[in-house]
């Protein structure tokens, strides 16, 4: 459906970003939760680009520094991201390593690009239609839950090994690394209003009707 649909805003309403209930415009606070109620955050990309570009900086030591530390009676040996599925791979555990690729490398990467392409589109009045880039919105939130699969191994792995003086495993500072890039690419989503999605839709409409 490639229809143009009225926004709340040119029907006189706001919805509240929290409850999503739908108040007259004008409302000031929210009569179901409280919360304040907001046509457009005119900050939402500025506050997008700033959590999104520290979570690109915390991704790239998270790569850089070992993720596992592993220490036996005699050795140390310090396991990146991609160097641990790489090793993994070459003992045949071919599942594990392209769950650990998809989780680790895949989905962050994605939802950078993702949502870079959400604040470029709105930002330059991109010609997409409105129902794809919701739809990108949507996957970028619903796979965000998955981005800690990582670290959860590692927490695991951390706890199940510990062998006082024979073997321990225990998680590298790239853990941490990628735990908080992890966690700003989930605010760096969450700050984006789609609503703005809805209002480049209306400007194109009007551009292409006075054309």
């Amino acid at each position: 459906m490639s229809g143009y649909v009225k926004t709340a805003r040119e029907m006189g309403l706001v919805s509240c970003t929290r409850c999503t209930k739908v108040w007259p415009a004008g409302t000031e606070t929210c009569g179901r939760c409280g919360k304040k109620l907001v046509s457009r955050d005119r900050k939402s990309l500025q506050r997008v680009w700033a959590w999104w570009l520290v979570g690109v900086m915390c991704y790239i030591p998270a790569n850089l520094y070992p993720m596992l530390v592993t220490r036996t009676l005699f050795t140390t040996e310090q396991s990146t991201i991609i160097g641990g599925a790489v090793e993994l791979l070459t003992h045949g555990a071919v599942g594990v390593s392209l769950i650990i690729l998809f989780a680790s490398v895949a989905i962050p990467v994605g939802k950078f690009i993702a949502i870079a392409y959400l604040a470029i589109s709105v930002q330059r009045r991109s010609a997409a239609s409105y129902e794809t880039r919701q739809i990108t919105y949507e996957v970028v939130e619903y796979i965000g839950r998955w981005s800690m699969i990582d670290i959860f191994v590692v927490a695991i792995l951390s706890s199940l090994v510990q062998l006082n003086t024979i073997a321990a495993i225990q998680p590298g500072i790239a853990s941490l690394f990628f735990a908080l890039s992890v966690v700003f690419t989930m605010l760096s989503a969450q700050s984006f209003d789609t609503r703005l999605i809805w209002d480049v839709q209306g400007a194109a409409k009007g551009e292409a009707g006075n054309g």
